[in-house]
């Protein structure tokens, strides 16, 4: 009897020390997690005032389509933050309230692609098509242009909605989901899933397509005697770099795919680390680059976004200092 009562005190004590263990785990990812994903937040939102703080930033369409992107990227940073610690924590929620957060990430996600590919086609007009540049890039069809990107994306989600209604949500016993919140789990049928994946490969394949062939006819123009040289080299190393952002938008896009394959190969507590990195990686780090380049490599956006950077810190120093 004494050696029975022995062995379930010893049992439940290891099951508290486990259960313990794992919220504390939690707990310090979560915190490592969101640190830099605020610093980051705060960087975006001090880009995005410097984008509104000058007329030029405002009537010139390259930094309209710029304050779009990074508006995108700081809204999914914050929708993506807020899932990743909805999950850490084991939060359950209903179907609607995850389907609402999930739809809406899915809307903001495909902004970032869209508004690259808008981007790329206007630095293609301006080297190829300088004379004519002010008259097809003007600030009305930039509007334009970011209405038709968010309209599309939107359609995507109002598509992805109406896949869900064949899901028999009468057979369900509640609208409380039994695991964590995700797009995966929002998947409720095969059409869902067969849609989700053709519509991201037409995506990314087009944007692709469009931003190479507005660097190959860049890199066409360079040679021609006409072009500036200094102007065409530039928008060549943009181009790449909208190559390289929409890479990362396509790592971000399908590492819930890639995270599936590994979770069934590897153990749950390695899986679960693994799953952090992939997330700091792909999810938070390409968020905070667009602000980062733009504001170091635009000789016009540099000096004022670092005057409003050393504000806020000089705030912040004086605010600490003061009793």
């Amino acid at each position: 009897m004494y050696v029975r009562c022995s062995s379930k005190m010893s049992n439940a004590s290891q099951t508290t020390t486990t259960i313990g263990r794992g919220l504390l785990e939690r707990v310090i990812f979560s915190t490592l997690t969101t640190i830099p994903c605020c610093v980051f937040l705060c960087i975006n939102v001090i880009m995005l005032f410097t984008l509104r703080s000058k007329p030029v930033f405002c009537e010139t369409s390259r930094y309209i389509l710029l304050y779009n992107l990074l508006f995108a990227d700081t809204v999914l940073l914050a929708l993506s933050q807020l899932l990743y610690i909805i999950a850490a924590f084991r939060v359950r929620l209903t179907y609607p309230v995850c389907g609402f957060l999930v739809m809406l990430t899915n809307v903001i996600i495909d902004i970032s692609p869209l508004t690259l590919v808008v981007m790329s086609l206007e630095r293609y007009v301006a080297v190829c098509y300088p004379l004519r540049h002010a008259t097809i890039i003007t600030t009305r069809n930039t509007r334009v242009a970011i209405g038709v990107v968010w309209t599309f994306s939107s359609l995507n989600a109002f598509i992805q909605v109406i896949l869900l209604l064949d899901f028999p949500f009468e057979e369900l016993e509640s609208l409380q989901m039994k695991g964590l919140c995700s797009d995966i789990a929002m998947f409720l049928g095969p059409m869902s899933d067969h849609y989700n994946k053709a519509y991201a490969c037409f995506l990314f394949l087009s944007a692709g397509v469009t931003i190479t062939c507005s660097y190959i006819g860049v890199m066409i123009a360079a040679r021609s005697a006409s072009t500036d040289r200094a102007s065409a080299d530039k928008a060549r190393n943009t181009l790449l770099l909208h190559l390289v952002q929409l890479g990362l938008s396509l790592s971000s896009a399908i590492h819930n795919s890639f995270l599936i394959v590994i979770s069934k190969v590897l153990d749950i507590t390695v899986f679960i680390r693994i799953q952090i990195v992939v997330y700091v990686c792909v999810v938070i780090l390409p968020r905070c680059l667009s602000a980062l380049i733009y504001g170091i490599r635009d000789q016009t956006i540099r000096p004022i976004l670092v005057y409003h950077l050393c504000c806020r810190l000089k705030l912040r120093a004086k605010a600490e200092v003061s009793p």
